[in-house]
């Protein structure tokens, strides 16, 4: 491939994988599962990092939903937009 092309797909965002964060909360709960803690510490962190992996996902999710509605709002401001010209 040549260096056009790269710099072309890089360009128009093509052959890039989309991840999103879901994607990125799943990797790290499933990490987090496959821990195997040997101290009482290590199970206390473990412990703290499943609470705030799940408030991670909490807000994700929240700010998901936030921009859906966003954009549906600015799909009918779009639209109201040019039906007024």
């Amino acid at each position: 491939m040549s260096l056009d092309r790269n710099w072309q797909q890089f360009l128009l965002n093509e052959g890039l994988d989309e991840k999103g964060i879901f994607t990125y909360i799943q990797g790290l709960q499933e990490i987090i599962a496959n821990i195997k803690p040997r101290t009482m510490t290590e199970k206390r962190r473990l412990a703290l990092a499943v609470d705030n992996l799940r408030e991670v996902k909490r807000h994700a999710r929240k700010m998901q939903n936030e921009m859906m509605v966003l954009h549906e709002k600015l799909n009918v401001l779009e639209e109201s937009l040019t039906e007024g010209e």
